[in-house]
């Protein structure tokens, strides 16, 4: 153990609010102070930008940003891949599985930013039929899927099955609902050309929303506006409508009704990383329940912050919504608070004002009130990439993003179907298919020519 450090602060998680809060620290640590964060993963993904992956608006690779080159790393901070796995309050000490096995990390400060998963069980067959969007990979398999569909609806003669294989139901009209249902239609729109034998009106995008506006996090001008681009591009936007089950045939209605499909995308619910239940930390909604100054009551040096936290709002008294604006803004004030800790000194409740909200939903299309006013179409599409470029955390990822974004202003849409394959899977499927042909029934080699 390293007795020249005095207080270790670890940070689980790497999203939004965990990198802003390392980042924050960073240079403001005092001498002895050990900042660690740990994540499952070695990147940070812009959640806000999966759906435009979805669409192939952009590669995976440019929403997604290494830790490492976030973190400064030196003799006062490190980042650990690995997995929590407990933590004992008690003797303040976590156990996590790293890359090199098991191994326990002491803290005097724990902060959690450990964002929240995917919910797969609000419905039956959910989580057996229902495609969701909460990773990289997710988006990826998405796009693949899309792709796939279209591919087989070439190769069908069935003309009922040909309509049911081009029909994308999205269950949920929050703003992932919405943004990756403007991207689906746009994205159908650019790359059917290069299916000849799939005809327009065998494509179909379908919004099944359970309220009776879209959007109901923004101003109900913004919500009939993001339903007016939805459907004026074709779109089926159902509201009012709520999903009881999902099935291989489509999505079944609370009224009886089958909304026949074979590609159903989930974009409601999420739930809490199983972690919260093993250590017994009260929630709410699958929220930490936290104190003004992010700290949680009755875990002495416990902290949250993020969408795993339910922060209150000094401001007003509201619950902080789990967007990246409010991460932001948590990770600096609890950096302003474990400062004020570590010294003795008086905390701070978080108090923020939000500057608005917007939503991408498709290609130069948008709707976005910021500081009060609304705007809709190009103006509010711009303003939306224009904040989460300012996100990325250097130049030369910008300018990456930039190009790419620009790039797919005047060219269609990229079809590459990924599927990372490993060698030995392909010799398994070569057996597969291939069983005879064993090296006693293949040809023999011809000799090479002089």
């Amino acid at each position: 153990m390293d007795t020249s450090v005095s207080t270790r602060i670890v940070v689980v998680g790497a999203g939004f609010a965990g990198t802003n809060l390392a980042r924050t620290l960073s240079g403001q640590l005092p001498a002895g102070c050990l900042l660690t964060l740990v994540s499952e993963n070695s990147y940070t993904t812009f959640n806000p930008m999966l759906p435009e992956a979805v669409g192939a608006s952009v590669f995976p690779e440019h929403i997604v940003v290494p830790v490492r080159e976030m973190l400064r790393q030196g003799v006062s901070q490190r980042f650990i891949m690995g997995s929590v796995a407990s933590v004992d309050t008690q003797s303040r000490r976590l156990t996590m599985q790293a890359l090199n096995g098991e191994m326990t990390l002491p803290y005097d400060h724990l902060v959690f930013a450990l964002g929240n998963r995917a919910r797969l069980d609000l419905m039956p067959g959910m989580a057996e039929h229902a495609l969701p969007l909460k990773t990289v990979g997710d988006a990826m398999h998405i796009r693949n899927t899309v792709l796939r569909r279209l591919a087989c609806i070439e190769l069908e003669s069935d003309p009922e099955r040909r309509r049911h294989l081009g029909h994308f139901i999205i269950v949920g009209g929050g703003f992932s609902g919405v943004e990756v249902a403007g991207e689906l239609i746009d994205c159908l729109s650019d790359i059917r050309h290069y299916y000849p034998r799939v005809a327009p009106d065998e494509l179909k995008v379908t919004v099944l929303h359970g309220m009776a506006r879209l959007l109901p996090e923004l101003s109900p001008r913004l919500g009939a506006a993001a339903l007016e681009s939805l459907r004026q591009r074709g779109v089926v936007v159902r509201l009012d409508t709520v999903a009881a089950s999902v099935s291989a045939a489509g999505v079944h209605l609370k009224d009886g009704e089958l909304v026949a499909g074979h590609t159903v995308l989930g974009t409601i619910g999420t739930s809490a990383n199983p972690l919260l239940e093993r250590i017994g930390i009260a929630c709410v909604q699958g929220r930490i329940v936290v104190n003004g100054d992010l700290s949680v009551p009755d875990f002495p040096g416990l902290w949250a912050l993020g969408d795993c936290a339910a922060v209150p709002n000094a401001l007003d008294g509201s619950t902080s919504p789990p967007t990246a604006q409010f991460a932001v803004r948590q990770a600096r004030h609890l950096a302003g608070n474990l400062i004020r800790s570590m010294a003795g000194r008086e905390t701070t409740p978080f108090r923020y004002r939000s500057r608005g909200a917007m939503a991408s939903i498709g290609h130069l299309k948008g709707v976005a009130e910021v500081y009060g006013v609304p705007l809709t179409g190009w103006l509010a599409w711009l303003v939306w990439r224009a904040y989460y470029l300012s996100q990325m955390p250097s130049t030369g990822r910008r300018l990456r993003i930039f190009f790419e974004w620009s790039w797919g202003m005047f060219f269609p849409s990229d079809i590459t179907h990924l599927r990372f394959t490993r060698s030995a899977e392909v010799q398994s499927e070569d057996q597969r298919l291939y069983p005879a042909a064993d090296a006693r029934t293949l040809p023999a080699a011809v000799p090479p020519q002089p």
